[in-house]
C-alpha cells in the first residue's frame, strides 16, 4: 500500500534565506529600540507633568497622523521601491531619537540649574509631543513596509513560516524593549536609555541595508491616480469579508487596549515600583500575547 506523505518543513526554513535573516535581525533591533523609546517617552512625560491627561496626549499626538495618512501610505508603499522607503523611514526614526537625546541632555543641565527648570519643563514637553507626532507620520509608512518587503524576499511556500518568525521576532523585541528600558532608566537615566535606542536603530539600519532593491510589482499601475488607488484598496477590503472581519477585530482591540498608556501612573503613584517595575508592566501584555500564541499553535 502506497502512503503519500508531505515532507515536513523545517521550522527554520525561512531563516535559511539570507535576506530574510538580515531583515529579521534589523527588524528585531529596530523594534526593540522603538519600544524602548515609546516606553521612555511615557515615563518622561509623566515625570515632567505628573498629569495622567498628559500621557493620553502622547497617544493622540501619534495616532492622528498615523490614521490620517494610512490609506495614502498604502498607495505610496505599493508604487515605491520597498527597501529605499523602509531605510528612509528607519533613518527618520533615528533622527527623532537623536533629537530626543539632545532634549534629555538639555533637561539634565536644566535640572542642575533650578532657575531654568520650570521654563524648560514646558519646552521639553512640547518638543516631545512634536517628535511623537513626527513618529506617527513615519510609522504610517514604515510599519506596513516591513510586511510588504517580506513577500518580495520569501518564496510563496515559505511565507507562512516567515510570517510566524516575523511576528515572534516582533513580540520578542517588544518585550525586551519594554522591560530593559526600565533597568536602563534606573541606572543611566533618560540619556543612557536614548543612547541605547540610537545605537540599536543604527545597527538595525545596517542589517536592513544589506537587502537588495525591491521594486513595485510588475502588475501594478505605478502612475495610477492616488484617489483611485485608495478606492480600489477599500473596495477590496470591503469585498473580502475575512479581511474586513480581521481588521475590524484588530481595530476594536487597539481602540479599547489603550489603557496600557496609564502604566506610568500605576508604576509611580499606585504600585510605587519605579522605572524597573514600569518596564515589566509594559512588557506584561506582550508576554501574554506570546503565551497565547504558544497555546493556540502547539497541538494538545
Amino acid at each position: 500500500m502506497e502512503i503519500n506523505s508531505t515532507p515536513k518543513m523545517s521550522p527554520f526554513a525561512s531563516l535559511k534565506v539570507v535576506e530574510f535573516r538580515n531583515l529579521m535581525l534589523g527588524r528585531f533591533l529596530f523594534i526593540m529600540g522603538l519600544r524602548m523609546m515609546g516606553t521612555l517617552v511615557g515615563w518622561w512625560i509623566y515625570e515632567l507633568t505628573n498629569e495622567p491627561f498628559a500621557i493620553g496626549l502622547i497617544g493622540l499626538a501619534e495616532v492622528i497622523p498615523a490614521v490620517s495618512l494610512a490609506l495614502y501610505a498604502g498607495h505610496v508603499i505599493d508604487i515605491s521601491e520597498k527597501r529605499k522607503l523602509l531605510l528612509r523611514g528607519v533613518s527618520l526614526y533615528w533622527i527623532c531619537a537623536i533629537i530626543l537625546l539632545g532634549l534629555s541632555i538639555y533637561n539634565d543641565k536644566a535640572d542642575h540649574a533650578n532657575a531654568f527648570a520650570a521654563n524648560s519643563t514646558l519646552i521639553i514637553a512640547i518638543c516631545i509631543y512634536f517628535i511623537v507626532f513626527c513618529t506617527g507620520i513615519i510609522r504610517s509608512f514604515t510599519g506596513p513596509s516591513f510586511g510588504t518587503i517580506v513577500g518580495g524576499i520569501i518564496p510563496k511556500d515559505l511565507l507562512q513560516n516567515a510570517t510566524t518568525w516575523s511576528q515572534g521576532i516582533w513580540l520578542t523585541a517588544s518585550i525586551l524593549g519594554h522591560a530593559i528600558v526600565g533597568f536602563i532608566i534606573a541606572g543611566s537615566g533618560h540619556t543612557g536609555a536614548l543612547i541605547t535606542v540610537v545605537s540599536l536603530v543604527t545597527i538595525g539600519y545596517f542589517f536592513i541595508a544589506k537587502i537588495t532593491a525591491k521594486p513595485p510589482h510588475a502588475d501594478l499601475v505605478v502612475n495610477q491616480n492616488t484617489l483611485e488607488s485608495v478606492k480600489e484598496g477599500l473596495r477590496y477590503v470591503y469585498n473580502t469579508k475575512e479581511l474586513l472581519g480581521a481588521l475590524s477585530l484588530d481595530l476594536f482591540a487597539v481602540l479599547f487596549g489603550g489603557a496600557v498608556a496609564m502604566i506610568p501612573v500605576y508604576a509611580v503613584d499606585i504600585l510605587k515600583v519605579g522605572p524597573i517595575g514600569f518596564g515589566w508592566l509594559n512588557a506584561a501584555s506582550d508576554m501574554g500575547a506570546i503565551l497565547i500564541i504558544f497555546i493556540i499553535t502547539i497541538p494538545c
